[in-house]
């Protein structure tokens, strides 16, 4: 693995991600999201055509497993570079073809026309800067190559009991939505996400979202719940839910005969022209906007 000097990347990042990447949470976070989505990931990669000796960008490595997963694939005549803000999860890993850089992409440019795959999975929806960042993703492609994004819808698809008995509305899930709006994420990005690539000028632009029934102490509950736990003072503040409502919904969270729909998530895919040109980034900046109270009480019931 190649750890790139910080002279050749820019001033080093500003942190302002609304989960701590750094800590034991954030390590089972990860764990969680690759037992969920792994599979699925490698799929949409493999039916882009991934072939040995390509060059892959991975946006926002986390824990690892899909820059592992691209090293191998692409063998010892490809290259991985995988981006990180905090990268200390991918700076474990021991392959030749990695090169692992600590990068902020909202504020740090990257390697144009270099690569022939471009992959993020729930790095986008989480940043004030998404479009210049997705926009910057579609730079690096070679002619042809291909890019691969997923991104959480978390609105079109509430726990409802009036649709389906079997379901459980827990006050903290909605809490914790409505203080992640606040906080600047774009819940709904996923589903914005072929629109996007489109304006950017790709072609072959599909997409496919998938949801599931998730049950207690599953991966994708431990998944809300750990987010829950970190973000457990903004949401008691936030007035929504009171202290004794939280921690009886965390419990749940945890008990076997919970069920709940999981977010929607959107995997949208296109491919670079022969000859890669971009809009300007302000050109995407109409779909990006903080929710305002109002906005977020309607999109989530409140």
């Amino acid at each position: 693995m190649q750890t790139a000097p910080e002279n050749e990347i820019g001033p080093k990042p500003v942190i302002e991600y609304v989960f701590d990447n750094r800590n034991e949470p954030a390590e089972k976070r990860y764990r969680e999201l690759s037992q969920l989505y792994d599979s699925q990931t490698i799929r949409h990669i493999e039916q882009r055509g991934i072939e040995e000796g390509w060059s892959c960008l991975e946006v926002g490595g986390g824990g690892g497993s899909i820059a592992a997963w691209l090293c191998t694939r692409v063998g010892p005549n490809g290259r991985v570079l995988a981006t990180e803000i905090e990268p200390r999860f991918l700076e474990a890993l021991a392959f030749p073809n990695l090169e692992v850089r600590c990068h902020d992409i909202r504020y740090q440019g990257l390697p144009e026309r270099q690569f022939d795959l471009a992959h993020a999975r729930l790095v986008l929806m989480h940043l004030p800067g998404r479009e210049l960042a997705l926009q910057r993703m579609v730079a690096s492609l070679n002619p042809a190559g291909w890019i691969v994004v997923e991104e959480f819808d978390n609105l079109s698809v509430f726990p409802n009991s009036n649709v389906n008995p079997g379901e459980e509305e827990l006050k903290v899930i909605r809490a914790g939505m409505q203080v992640l709006m606040a906080r600047g994420v774009e819940l709904r990005y996923g589903r914005w996400l072929p629109q996007q690539l489109r304006r950017l000028g790709l072609r072959n632009v599909g997409a496919e979202a998938s949801a599931s029934v998730w049950q207690g102490d599953s991966p994708g509950t431990r998944l809300y719940k750990l987010a829950f736990e970190e973000l457990a003072d903004s949401i008691l503040r936030s007035g929504l839910i009171s202290e004794a409502e939280f921690e009886k919904d965390m419990r749940r969270l945890d008990e076997l005969d919970f069920r709940m729909p999981s977010p929607m998530m959107w995997t949208a895919w296109g491919q670079a022209p022969e000859a890669v040109s971009t809009p300007i980034a302000e050109d995407l900046a109409f779909e990006h906007r903080l929710p305002s109270a109002v906005d977020a009480a309607d999109a989530i019931g409140g």
